[in-house]
């Protein structure tokens, strides 16, 4: 029998609350999952929360293992790392990474499941998806040795593309946010960093991630003339307004979407899902990306904790969820 789980729900807007979950035995191609650590994304989960997700993206915003729909009842979440209970004897006993909800233990496929390397702490793995996403934007991106770059917006996005890129040879990098405290972050990242106002400008490159019109209008006017902006950030169901007209054309800039939902074309060709996660959780070897998170609660405390994240009253990157030792 496998023992008890509880996970975390949305059961309205704005409301969540822990419910007992009942496990399925695993199969003979599935893994049972004790959940150490999962991290809450600041950006995309709080948007959900509050209920923000449009109608027209209900279908696209689903993540793996998500249980209900959008706006509410819903179980979503997908950073989440634990150990491998029973399963195949290779993974018994392995940290394992899985893009899963906020849950105690879970039964699911041996291939959603990426083994943790051992020189990666397990509560730094909860970054794996964040990480994975700013792999992906940086092959969008294709980034050149010399180039001049701004990251505007400081979030737990913004800093892990900064945290990618000072591994960079050659470029010039700043991050950009209108928070004064993202200095200090910024510092732990080893990069350079400017207020909206004190950003420099004649970029190459701008990546977006403030998921905010000020900052992508800002993004926009720190290029140099044929400079590109990657935008990363989902507005949900909010519209922007950007100045399309003044020099955009003048300037030939390019405005480009990235989306962590599509491996990106410019990745090594036969490079997948699989592929760009193991990538990930390798970088994250790195102990300057413990800069990315900013506090940590335990499981039992999710419902309280969601609306004081969702509101800003707890200004967090990404905030770390512990779950109980079983002993």
């Amino acid at each position: 029998m496998n023992p008890a789980a509880r996970a975390f729900w949305l059961s309205s807007p704005g409301h969540g609350e822990l419910r007992d979950v009942t496990l399925p035995e695993p199969g003979a191609d599935e893994v049972l999952v004790r959940a150490l650590y999962s991290g809450v994304s600041r950006g995309t989960e709080t948007l959900v929360f509050r209920g923000g997700v449009p109608e027209s993206q209900h279908d696209v915003m689903r993540a793996p293992f998500q249980e209900g729909d959008f706006p509410a009842p819903v179980k979503y979440g997908y950073l989440s790392v634990g150990v491998a209970e029973r399963g195949p004897d290779e993974l018994i006993g392995r940290t394992v990474f899985c893009l899963h909800p906020h849950q105690s233990r879970y039964v699911v496929p041996v291939s959603a499941v990426t083994v943790v390397p051992d020189r990666v702490p397990a509560a730094r793995a909860v970054l794996a998806g964040t990480v994975e996403t700013a792999v992906n934007a940086l092959w969008d991106a294709a980034p050149q040795i010399g180039d001049r770059i701004s990251v505007v917006g400081g979030g737990m996005i913004g800093c892990s593309v900064a945290a990618l890129l000072a591994r960079f040879p050659g470029i010039r990098l700043q991050l950009v946010d209108a928070d004064p405290a993202r200095a200090e972050t910024a510092k732990a990242l080893g990069v350079d960093f400017a207020t909206p106002g004190e950003a420099t400008g004649e970029r190459d490159l701008v990546i977006h991630a403030s998921a905010t019109e000020q900052g992508l209008t800002r993004a926009l006017e720190l290029l140099a003339p044929e400079g590109t902006v990657v935008e990363l950030s989902w507005y949900g169901d909010r519209r922007v307004t950007l100045p399309l007209g003044e020099a955009f054309h003048s300037r030939r800039l390019t405005l480009r979407a990235s989306q962590v939902g599509t491996v990106s074309p410019a990745a090594r060709p036969g490079r997948g899902y699989a592929e760009r996660m193991t990538l990930a959780l390798e970088l994250l070897a790195d102990p300057a990306l413990d800069a990315l998170i900013t506090g940590e609660s335990d499981f039992g405390e999710l419902p309280e904790l969601m609306p004081r994240l969702a509101s800003g009253e707890i200004p967090a990157l990404c905030h770390r969820i512990r779950y109980p030792d079983p002993a």
